[in-house]
């Protein structure tokens, strides 16, 4: 059902003929990355955090890791994970096809700078083996309220 909202959001903003379904798992950042075919970096994952009693996406470039001290000057909270039970019922999608297309009313969605340093970039649409390609550019023009902020490190 996850893949199905996605996929119709994608579709209604005209970007759902870019979205691929694989054979295999793109549930990590790896998994992705091979299934996409493109370096692991491109891939654009979505880190889930509860903020106050609010959901919050964070999605970022996949060679990146939330700074926690970025984190807390930003959201002025200490970095909280949501679990894969919270993600669900407070995101809309499982983990692993975590995405901001389709997701649960009033969840907050915020974009890493890390992203900008690509043409494209490939989310999940939803499911553990999906992706769309879409420019940084297109990924703030679909998702309406998203704002760019910096709060990754790049991994080391």
């Amino acid at each position: 059902m996850s893949f199905e909202k996605a996929k119709k959001f994608l579709d209604e903003k005209g970007f759902g003929d870019r979205v691929s379904e694989f054979h295999v798992s793109s549930a990590t950042v790896a998994l992705a990355a091979v299934a996409v075919g493109c370096e692991p970096a491109r891939i654009a994952k979505s880190l889930s955090f509860k903020v106050g009693d609010k959901a919050l996406i964070v999605v970022t470039a996949g060679d990146m890791r939330i700074d926690n001290h970025k984190f807390k000057t930003v959201f002025h909270t200490k970095a909280k994970m949501l679990t894969p039970e919270e993600t669900f019922s407070l995101i809309g999608h499982h983990v692993g096809g975590a995405c901001p297309f389709g997701t649960e009313p009033g969840v907050r969605v915020c974009f890493d700078i890390s992203l900008k340093r690509f043409d494209y970039i490939y989310p999940a649409c939803g499911s553990s083996n999906s992706a769309v390609k879409l420019s940084p550019e297109e990924l703030e023009n679909i998702v309406d309220g998203a704002e760019w902020v910096d709060v990754c490190v790049q991994f080391t």
